[in-house]
């Protein structure tokens, strides 16, 4: 559904034009004749989009003083501008003032207001889209004490994605029955904060809960780290020691990677898993405990055992439950919350923090990026981006800071067009058309036949300019 669209133009048939067009389209208009009438309304009312004249009429401000009050007013408000002729100097002078966009208006506006009505329904889109991020920022940010006491409840597994609470659901279930249960996920993803939830909400949650990255640890001495060792058992072993097992007896072992395990130390993890039994390394007493045991791995299980690289016997004991971690980019949705969490969390334990919320903006550049970290790398992004940010806001431009290179906004040659009248027409006209091209991308995501059609013009062309102006994401 359209919003709310304020036009401003001294013809009455353009006014006219404009109202039937977006009217058609399910929208409220509200026409002007004047801006500086314009102005005063949206000083005390919504609005979703403005169109203003170039040219208001001798003796009144031009729309481009217009749409730079209004833009000082209302920086989140999306303007376009329509002009009277094409002229690049007025479109860059247009942008500089805080349009969004510009339309040449010519005795054939209406068909090419018809032409152009995706392009305008798209960026309106966009225009809602942002405002909606707002409200919803504004009441993440009325939430935060909450946020932080569901997060302390669920040991910061954070999420309202479809996917994350099915994570939780499966958790719940499992987590009183006394057996094995398997975590899968890519890296970065947070299969320790499943597992220790797991613990916690199990009858087990006042005894140990024990780690080892099985990867971490050369297979010579992961045995000594599980099972322990007696005194002189090898070189350095000056004294007897507890393993992990020992450690979380009557509580959980959480065992990261162990897909990286050979396949012969996998039989005796199988061995301790079936009997809750095992001698310490160069002893003979046999040692009875109780643990349960959660494990991890990021690797494809089914495809090891088709190599023979896993026991699928292991793998049969340990998977009485396997719980699925998505990656985060199959649940760009949660970023906003996961983001005012971090925020939160950071300001709580670095001193001296001036970030107190995250713009639309800044949403809008989390949500471009695919996180092959996942929620690690999330979190490092947004601690970057605020401890090196200044102000109360975090701004987009913050998060291009904070973002690995290859995910960085590249650079567009000549993003201060018209700055220098000094360069040729030639390199101003493409620098503006590269911005064009940038500012497409940014608003579709990144999708180039989006963009393309945002631009209207083929996606071929929308290549050519693509390499032209080196406007990869990555």
């Amino acid at each position: 559904m359209i919003g709310t669209i304020v036009c401003v133009d001294d013809q009455a048939e353009v006014r006219r034009l404009l109202g039937d067009v977006f009217r058609a389209k399910g929208g409220n208009v509200v026409s002007f004749d004047d801006g500086e009438d314009a102005i005063a309304w949206l000083d005390k009312n919504d609005a979703d989009l403005v169109i203003l004249d170039l040219d208001l009429g001798a003796g009144r401000r031009s729309g481009i003083e217009i749409c730079r009050t209004v833009h000082g007013k209302l920086p989140e408000l999306p303007i376009i501008i329509l002009t009277g002729h094409g002229a690049i100097d007025d479109a860059v002078a247009a942008v500089k003032a805080g349009a969004v966009d510009f339309i040449t208006k010519d005795p054939y506006l209406e068909d090419k207001l018809e032409i152009s009505v995706d392009k305008v329904e798209r960026m309106l889109k966009y225009a809602i889209d942002r405002k909606r991020l707002e409200d919803e920022n504004r009441e993440l940010r009325a939430s935060n004490e909450r946020l932080r006491k569901a997060a302390g409840r669920r040991w910061a597994i954070v999420g309202d994605s479809q996917l994350m609470h099915t994570v939780m659901t499966k958790i719940e279930k499992v987590a009183p029955v006394p057996r094995p249960v398997l975590v899968l996920g890519p890296r970065g993803t947070g299969k320790e904060l499943v597992a220790r939830a797991i613990h916690m909400m199990s009858p087990r949650a006042s005894e140990p809960f024990i780690t080892i990255n099985c990867a971490a640890v050369t297979e010579s001495l992961l045995e000594s780290e599980l099972f322990g060792h007696e005194e002189g058992a090898f070189t350095g072993a000056t004294k007897q020691k507890e393993g992990k097992f020992e450690l979380a007896d009557g509580g959980t072992l959480f065992l990261d990677e162990i897909g990286n395990m050979s396949l012969e130390f996998q039989a005796k993890i199988l061995r301790v898993l079936e009997y809750q039994r095992f001698e310490r390394v160069a002893g003979s007493e046999s040692i009875q405990v109780n643990v349960r045991v959660i494990a991890a791995t990021n690797a494809n299980l089914k495809e090891a055992m088709a190599a023979g690289k896993f026991r699928p016997d292991l793998y049969d004991r340990l998977a009485f439950e396997e719980i699925h971690l998505p990656s985060l980019a199959q649940r760009l949705e949660d970023v906003p919350v996961l983001a005012t969490y971090f925020l939160a969390r950071f300001r709580q334990d670095v001193a001296g923090i001036t970030v107190k919320e995250i713009s639309a903006e800044a949403f809008d550049r989390l949500a471009q990026y695919d996180y092959p970290g996942n929620v690690r790398e999330l979190k490092n992004v947004v601690e970057r981006a605020v401890y090196m940010a200044q102000g109360e806001v975090l701004r987009g431009s913050d998060i291009d800071t904070a973002l690995p290179p290859e995910a960085q906004q590249a650079a567009v040659p000549g993003t201060n067009f018209g700055d220098d009248t000094r360069l040729p027409l030639d390199q101003r006209v493409e620098a503006f058309e590269a911005w064009l091209c940038k500012d497409a991308l940014e608003r579709t995501r990144f999708k180039q036949k989006e963009a393309a059609a945002l631009l209207g013009i083929s996606y071929d062309q929308f290549r050519q300019r693509y390499r032209k102006y080196g406007l990869g994401k990555d």
